[in-house]
């Protein structure tokens, strides 16, 4: 976090300033450990052991069995009372042997990659069906295989049609799933849990991640002593926890700690993902992703895992009877109203039909395996550099060559749109001839992010307005202006088009001309803002659009008048008369000339330091800055502890204090006392007491008790064990990553990896075998702090290039003498896909680590290599991801290279 995160690092030492203690877990001694209180070493790839071990611990520990707090949030706030399908059965099972019940084939299009599937019938709650929505996964929502979001049931008999859609939602309701209070039923989540890591021990942990046993205590106790009514602990992970064949599930094992301990929807608790760029957050709300739509709502789809023919089937395919996922057909048909406008229609089914649908997996390494074959012939590269950021780089180098035509837009003459030419590592070893590649490259001059107004949505969801400081030089133009003209272009192109297909693009609304009105309204907010002169442009280029108005139609208005903004997301409907494109996003514009993430409250004073600044931009959804806050309270009602107060029930008050308003039932209109109050927006319905038990028949919210605070949640709860959503199974398991130094899973010997990964297997995509001696070093690949990304934001500034100006492979003192290298010696560094070049860095940050390969100890040396160089700009190295290689995880498709083999050599 230090190297890639400094400002945020920034708050971690003034927290440890005030006695917080700072635990590092790593592969390599960074300057986060070098500033941590404990520092622990890990085998890269054995996150999952290493906190399996911590549950384990936690559960069977003096302080968890004594302590009355633990057992009373795990009990009221998790699913841990619910009893699960006798049928299920265990990685820990001797039948399963490392393998969940319902492993199978994978039947569906080979290109998805799965090496098999899970059917999750007896993975569900005894006597219902368990659903999920919303941040399930990507390869689910798809229909891409079996496990997937919303209702697998979707053939219901004579499903309502609308709007409205309330007995739609009805047409849902599941019968509620059995409980045991008592946590002793054999198939409750709980025992199911204790079970599942009871083997995860202290020396476990160490035999597999190579983590000293007493350092592995040290952070478990740690934890353990820091968490309860009065203390909380909060996980940070970044790319070190996403890049594996079970990525998701390291942060789900890390979801289910942070549960058994209290920590989540507490002030001081839960899990903070650490992204990469200023807005990566925003584009997944507002997503630039192939499975989903704006709000984390399932893409239509195609799939044959799918039922979405039509609105009615998609609504009764992803709608929950309870949760506030119940809301679905209004967050739909208010985005279909945003897409099509006045054309859709009750009639039409709002456009549905015109929507594009899927057909599997369209993420990134698919497509650049179909465009090595030939089956993609264009492709618009805007943000990023596949030719040094993809994976198996050389791989996709090639498939660039395959295209008809190839846009990049961005601000250097980056390597992806210069593949073709000298320099190019292909063009160079003669494997590629400028002459003979067809692809036409058009190069865009871009915008840089200060030359255009915005906004950045950061890893709190907190949303923030910028505006341009500075005109852009000569032809640059912003992104908004390039997506805006292509739209309007193709808008053109297919007007007097006679053929169903085109009616989506003919209907698009795509009008967002800057006019008379709009201009006056952006000037006075830049008044406001106290923006100088320079950014008031006067000098915009001919044909960029409003962004104001894409900032209304993400926060939605009253379709019959735009000027009438909704105030939030409560105001949707689900008859046409609300058009809103986001609706996690309502409520940040709430009015014309009041854009709420341009607030800039002054932080609060220190005697309240570590309130929530609601006053400082708009934190989605609602601006509440804790998800799932209702958790900051007792089941009662009353927080946990003053020092831990954050939202809590008043049970006398009969004024709302921000609108001054009396509650009044909102459906008698009788005055009613009551409210959920604190520091922060409750996320949780207003008046609904502790003690309120749900009628029969009740949906949405409703069907939900007052002590039920994971409202995105079918069944209120925090989720231990994941029914559904997650492909590759309900509870976190230790497997080893696709390419590891060892042949056998201490764990699971018959079961080395995850049975249902992605797996591309090639000529041009060959893989190490597991402990495979040619390749018997871990490679883990980083970044670093004067470099971004691929380097195309850093490479071409002489400051930065001068302060790391060229690639380098970390290098432990033993594996080094060991090689007989030398710091600064020239090696190379070899994998299946290839081989490259770079200076050694011999340091003591990275050391040997002893781990069990079956019942024999073997020494596993890491390597670690920043991936930020290639062949153009001022700062030049080799291409790091010509080593790794096209592997996924089968929830999100990521790749795994945080994770893999090589060969190390003097050159």
């Amino acid at each position: 976090m230090a190297e890639c995160h400094p400002v945020a690092f920034r708050w971690i030492m003034q927290a440890k300033l005030k006695g917080a203690k700072l635990i590092h877990v790593d592969p390599r001694f960074t300057r986060t450990s070098a500033l941590a209180n404990t520092y622990a070493p890990i085998r890269a790839g054995t996150d999952i052991a290493f906190l399996g071990g911590i549950i384990n611990y936690v559960i069977n520990s003096k302080r968890w069995n004594e302590e009355p707090f633990f057992k009373e949030y795990v009990v009221n706030y998790t699913n841990a009372a619910t009893i699960i399908e006798e049928s299920f059965k265990d990685t820990e099972d001797d039948e399963a042997a490392g393998r969940f019940s319902g492993l199978a084939q994978y039947t569906g299009d080979p290109l998805n990659g799965f090496v098999g599937q899970y059917d999750n019938k007896t993975w569900q709650y005894k006597g219902t069906q368990a659903t999920d929505q919303g941040r399930t996964g990507s390869t689910g929502q798809s229909g891409e295989q079996g496990v997937q979001s919303g209702n697998e049931d979707t053939n219901l008999p004579e499903v309502p049609k609308g709007p409205p859609y309330d007995e739609l939602v009805k047409s849902l309701l599941k019968p509620p799933a059995q409980l045991d209070t008592t946590l002793k039923d054999p198939n409750c989540v709980f025992q199911l849990v204790k079970t599942h890591f009871s083997r995860y021990t202290p020396e476990m942990v160490q035999e597999i991640t190579g983590c000293p046993k007493e350092k592995f205590i040290e952070v478990a106790e740690t934890l353990l002593q820091n968490s309860g009514p009065d203390k909380t602990s909060s996980f940070a992970y970044a790319l070190g926890w996403t890049q594996h064949t079970y990525g998701p599930q390291m942060i789900s094992c890390c979801a289910l700690l942070q549960l058994l301990l209290g920590n989540m929807g507490r002030p001081g608790g839960g899990i903070l993902a650490l992204r990469g760029h200023a807005t990566i957050q925003g584009s997944t709300d507002i997503p630039t992703l192939y499975h989903s739509i704006h709000g984390y709502m399932p893409h239509p789809s195609a799939a044959k895992g799918k039922k979405h023919d039509s609105l009615n089937d998609y609504l009764t395919a992803e709608t929950l009877a309870k949760s506030y996922w119940s809301n679905m057909p209004k967050f739909m048909v208010s985005y279909l109203k945003s897409m099509y406008g006045e054309a859709a229609t009750k009639e039409n089914d709002f456009g549905y039909d015109w929507h594009p649908k899927i057909t599997g997996d369209h993420s990134h390494m698919p497509m650049f395996l179909q465009m090595m074959d030939g089956k993609v012939e264009g492709m618009f590269c805007m943000g990023q550099n596949p030719a040094v950021g993809g994976q198996n780089a050389r791989l996709q180098r090639k498939a660039l060559s395959k295209l008809k035509w190839l846009v990049v837009k961005d601000n250097f003459e980056i390597e992806t749109a210069v593949f073709w030419k000298k320099g190019s590592p292909e063009v160079e070893a003669g494997e590629l001839r400028p002459e003979d590649i067809q692809t036409e490259v058009f190069f865009f001059p871009s915008n840089q992010v200060a030359e255009m107004d915005g906004s950045y949505t950061n890893t709190q969801r907190l949303a923030q307005w910028h505006n341009k400081a500075a005109e852009a030089p000569g032809d640059c133009r912003s992104d908004m202006w390039f997506t805006y003209q292509l739209g309007k272009r193709l808008k053109a192109l297919y007007a007097n088009s006679t053929a169903p297909r085109d009616e989506g693009i003919k209907n698009l609304v795509w009008d967002y001309e800057i006019d008379d009105e709009t201009a006056k309204l952006r000037d006075a907010e830049l008044q406001i803002t106290g923006a100088d002169d320079a950014a008031k442009h006067e000098e915009e280029p001919e044909g960029e659009p409003d962004i104001r108005k894409i900032v209304r139609e993400i926060n939605g208005y009253q379709s019959a008048d735009k000027t009438k903004h909704l105030a939030n997301f409560a105001e949707l409907k689900d008859d046409g008369s609300t058009t809103c494109a986001s609706w996690i996003y309502s409520g940040i514009y709430p009015a014309p000339g009041k854009l709420i993430m341009n607030n800039r409250d002054a932080d609060p004073a220190l005697s309240d330091a570590g309130k929530p600044t609601l006053g400082w931009g708009f934190a989605w959804p609602a601006n509440r800055r804790i998800l799932y806050n209702r958790a900051s309270a007792r089941p009662d009602g009353t927080p946990w502890s003053e020092q831990k107060k954050l939202v809590y029930f008043d049970p006398n008050l009969t004024v709302d204090p921000v609108t001054k308003l009396p509650y009044t039932d909102l459906k008698t209109g009788e005055p009613i006392k009551g409210a959920w109050v604190g520091d922060d927006v409750p996320d949780f319905v207003k008046n609904k007491k502790p003690d309120y038990q749900p009628p029969e028949g009740a949906t949405g919210l409703d069907a939900h008790p007052g002590t039920a605070p994971f409202i995105m949640k079918f069944d209120g709860k925090g989720w231990l064990f994941a029914p559904t959503g997650l492909v590759d199974g309900p509870l976190p398991t230790h497997y080893e990553p696709v390419e590891t130094p060892i042949k056998q899973n201490r764990l699971y010997p018959q079961q080395l990896h995850s049975p249902v990964y992605k797996r591309w297997e090639r000529d041009d995509n060959q893989y190490a075998a597991p402990g495979d001696p040619q390749y018997p070093h871990v490679m883990t690949t980083y970044r670093l702090t004067e470099h971004h990304l691929s380097g195309v934001m850093s490479r071409w500034l002489p400051w930065l290039a001068e302060l790391q100006p060229e690639l380098f492979v970390e290098i432990g003192e033993e594996l080094a003498n060991d090689l007989g290298i030398g710091n600064t010696d020239m090696v190379r560094v070899s994998t299946p896909r290839g081989s490259i070049e770079a200076k050694a860095l011999v340091t003591r940050r990275i050391r040997p680590l002893t781990i069990k390969d079956g019942d024999t100890d073997k020494t596993v040396h890491h390597v670690g290599m920043p991936w930020h160089w290639g062949w153009q700009g001022l700062a030049r190295g080799s291409v790091v991801n010509d080593l790794s290689s096209l592997v996924g995880d089968p929830n999100v498709a990521i790749h795994e290279a945080k994770a893999f083999v090589c060969n190390v050599e003097k050159a």
